[in-house]
């Protein structure tokens, strides 16, 4: 995690800060990508303040952390075919506690202030104003930190045992296998299959249009941000958020247009494709995607299960994935400086990004969509040999 933000930060020109702080910004993003808090504060001398707040995951990083510790956890098992309680906490546990001393050590690191100088263009001649420069910094906040990581841990151990066909469960769980383990592998697979095709998107970009290192810094801090948005906006789901100031979403620059509005404006597939035809595609992907995911998780689901069983099914395995996107992948970040309380002086210092869910729409939707594909994807897999499946008659007298 630290090396997949330490060069996404690099990418995006973090190693240029003063103080040396750079190994401090990245502490904080590994922080944040943990689900930790990070909070902003401000200075600006005796007669004004700067306020400033962020809530916003760099996906990519969180990523690659869930990948490399689900497969941590889950190495001791490979060659288990059953598991106690007791042992699979046990290890949970030894887990947890090196976690949380890594967790610890970041939340220490995680701390620095920056000035912003008069002549910065962001800043204007509010430092002559104030006789002061604005000062702003950010703190880990380490008991919180601890808590929300070990619940992402948690999560993460959780869905790994839950996606590995192969890790043991205890004796109690084994009768919820056969129809959880086949959804929730398909829904990581979906979810990883959007970053991939992401990816490869964002490599054509670098080639054809140029700009590597903004390229780059998406790839490696917000990747699935923006894709899994997509997804979501595939399926017909609305989003609704604001861009103010100079800041604005690592994102491609059609989202940020739509947003840029002095008023909450609503992200959706039609509003984007009034700036680019070329959206209505997320639609065809997101139908081709989740149909594909369906056919999957019934393929490995055993053959006794119905067509509507595996849409009840994808139903709720889609609806779980979109509201875990949904509260993933929302922004909510401000910075603003205040005059004798008058509230944010104009110019080019303060700014906010916003971005949240309609999440009863996309659950709505979700669960449309995943009966739809999911009794399709039951339809289509029952052509293709299964588990739990018998060789028809014919075939055992041939091979006799």
């Amino acid at each position: 995690m630290a090396v997949t933000a330490a060069l996404g930060l690099w990418a995006a020109g973090a190693a240029d800060l003063p103080g040396g702080s750079f190994p401090r910004v990245v502490a904080a993003v590994v922080v944040m990508a943990a689900g930790g808090s990070v909070a902003l504060s401000g200075n600006a001398g005796e007669l004004a303040r700067t306020h400033a707040d962020i809530s916003a995951l760099p996906l990519s990083v969180t990523l690659v952390g869930a990948l490399v510790l689900g497969a941590g956890f889950l190495r001791p098992w490979r060659h288990h075919a059953v598991a106690t309680t007791r042992e699979l906490a046990g290890w949970a546990g030894r887990v947890a506690l090196l976690w949380a001393v890594v967790l610890i050590g970041l939340s220490v690191l995680a701390r620095q202030s920056f000035d912003i100088p008069a002549a910065d263009p962001t800043g204007g001649d509010i430092g002559d104003v104030l006789d002061s420069a604005p000062r702003v910094g950010f703190r880990a906040e380490i008991p919180l930190t601890l808590v929300l990581g070990l619940v992402w841990l948690a999560g993460v151990m959780v869905l790994a045992l839950l996606v590995s066909r192969g890790a043991p469960l205890p004796g109690r769980l084994l009768r919820f296998q056969e129809s959880v383990r086949p959804a929730a592998f398909a829904m990581v697979a979906l979810l990883l299959a959007y970053v991939v095709l992401g990816l490869v998107i964002a490599l054509v970009v670098v080639v054809t249009r140029g700009h590597p290192a903004e390229t780059v810094a998406v790839i490696l801090l917000g990747l699935p941000n923006v894709v899994w948005l997509v997804f979501t906006l595939g399926l017909g789901a609305s989003w609704e958020g604001r861009v103010t100031g100079p800041f604005g979403l690592p994102m491609p620059q059609v989202l940020d247009s739509v947003l840029r509005t002095p008023d909450l404006s609503t992200l959706n597939v039609r509003t984007l494709a009034e700036q680019d035809g070329r959206v209505w595609w997320a639609v065809v992907a997101a139908a081709l995607f989740t149909l594909a995911a369906a056919f999957l998780m019934a393929a490995r689901s055993p053959a006794r299960m119905r067509a509507w069983q595996h849409a009840v099914h994808m139903a709720v395995a889609l609806a779980l994935t979109v509201l875990t996107v949904c509260l993933l992948a929302r922004i909510s970040a401000h910075y603003g400086l205040s005059l004798l309380g008058l509230g944010d002086l104009g110019g080019g210092l303060g700014g906010e990004v916003l971005l949240r869910p309609r999440l009863w729409g996309a659950l709505g939707l979700a669960i449309l969509w995943g009966l739809v594909t999911g009794f399709l994807g039951g339809l289509l897999a029952s052509r293709v040999h299964r588990r739990g499946q018998a060789e028809p008659r014919s075939s055992l007298a041939d091979d006799a």
